[in-house]
């Protein structure tokens, strides 16, 4: 099956998690893995779909077996099975990061994150946070890719969370065109590890 259809197929099956008229681009991958090299695995992409994301973090040095694909679309998950067979293809929803044992509990350099944030629910949103800095290294990072004009998490997630996030690029020739956050923990801030928990109530305020 082409990335195009397996695209397509996913998009009118389950629209609010695909969140996207085409797959991204080459361009935007580039810029969304420009930080990552081999030293930050191992990696875990949220949301690789059809690969494109992958393909730019294998280019960057990074081992096939030394990524964590976590993919909620079958179609999807089957694909980068096939591709990735030496990948750690995980078919789950990445709201359920945090209780997953990822490279015999190894921390990870970097989270790559393909999922449509603005679309989900605060609650998800945080969930999806949490587990993913659960996982990483003290100096990790969460790479997350918008078409919105500011970042996609909300100011007081991240606050709450203990969180920063830095505009590092864009892809202009994406469609439509993206900007790429690094979001980072803040100084003398941790998150709890699996198996610990956290809470946090909503709020409608806007992230930068």
């Amino acid at each position: 099956m082409t990335n195009a259809l397996t695209f397509f197929r996913s998009l009118i099956a389950d629209p609010r998690r695909v969140a996207a008229i085409a797959p991204s681009s080459p361009a935007l991958a580039n810029a969304i893995t420009a930080e990552i090299t081999p030293v930050s695995a191992p990696v875990v992409e949220l949301g690789p779909g059809t690969g494109v994301f992958t393909r730019a973090l294998l280019a960057r040095g990074v081992p096939e077996e030394k990524l964590a694909l976590v993919e909620y679309g079958p179609d999807f998950a089957r694909m980068l099975q096939s591709r990735y067979p030496r990948a750690h293809v995980l078919r789950m929803d990445a709201v359920n990061l945090k209780s997953v044992k990822l490279f015999g509990g190894e921390l990870v350099g970097a989270v790559v994150s393909g999922l449509p944030l603005l679309s989900l629910p605060v609650k998800e949103v945080i969930a999806i946070l949490d587990g993913a800095f659960a996982h990483l290294r003290a100096d990790g990072a969460f790479y997350q890719f918008t078409y919105g004009p500011r970042c996609p998490v909300r100011r007081s997630i991240l606050e709450r969370l203990g969180l920063k996030a830095v505009r590092i690029g864009g892809a202009l020739a994406n469609m439509p065109p993206a900007s790429v956050y690094r979001i980072r923990r803040r100084p003398q801030f941790r998150i709890p590890r699996p198996g610990m928990s956290i809470h946090f109530h909503s709020s409608n305020s806007d992230a930068l």
